[in-house]
């Protein structure tokens, strides 16, 4: 249900496009997300000379073999600065993102300010998340349509969440937890689409 509120919505967003004019709507893909098999699609639009929003959705329902599980949706809108033109050149952005995930079985050693993700290589966490960022960027224009965008973002996420022993398991053994977790909360390698 609450993928399909999230087609809805950037399918509405998308509608709108038809009355902007050129250089005023991109649409791209994160191709770091879709070599993890994360579906995602994003549209900016133009605000005004320097000013863009971009919204980007992705999805991840799979299981991975040998049990691993890195299930996820997430909803991450972004006010984005251009320092010269829109859709050129260096940006700064102001995100916030939303969501839901399953994630467990996933073999790691990595910790870092005081988030231990190794406990997701014996665990199965389920929950929900939200936050903000901060991001620096920059589009590589290719062709009159076509661009390469990098990005990088750092900040804040609230998470509450359920752990399981094991990736399969329906026992409980934390019940409605929270964690902060600073730290990247963006990163895009976009094949972006201007119209």
């Amino acid at each position: 249900m609450k993928i399909k509120n999230c087609v809805l919505l950037l399918s509405f967003l998308l509608s709108g496009s038809t009355f902007l004019k050129a250089q005023d709507v991109a649409l791209k893909s994160n191709v770091l997300y879709d070599a993890s098999g994360t579906v995602n699609l994003g549209a900016e639009f133009g605000l005004a000379p320097r000013w863009t929003l971009d919204v980007s959705g992705n999805y991840n329902g799979w299981v991975r073999s040998h049990g691993r599980t890195w299930k996820h949706w997430m909803l991450q809108p972004e006010a984005r600065y251009w320092f010269c033109d829109r859709f050129a050149g260096h940006f700064v952005g102001f995100h916030a993102h939303g969501g839901q995930y399953n994630v467990g079985n996933l073999k790691n050693s990595i910790s870092f300010l005081g988030s231990d993700l190794s406990k997701l290589s014996d665990r199965r966490y389920q929950g929900w998340f939200v936050g903000a960022g901060v991001a620096y960027g920059y589009s590589w224009i290719l062709s009159r349509h076509w661009s390469v965008e990098a990005e990088i973002g750092l900040g804040y996420a609230y998470t509450r969440f359920d752990a399981y022993p094991c990736a399969s398991c329906g026992t409980k053994i934390v019940d409605d937890k929270s964690h902060h977790y600073v730290g990247p909360t963006k990163a895009a390698l976009n094949l972006v689409y201007v119209f």
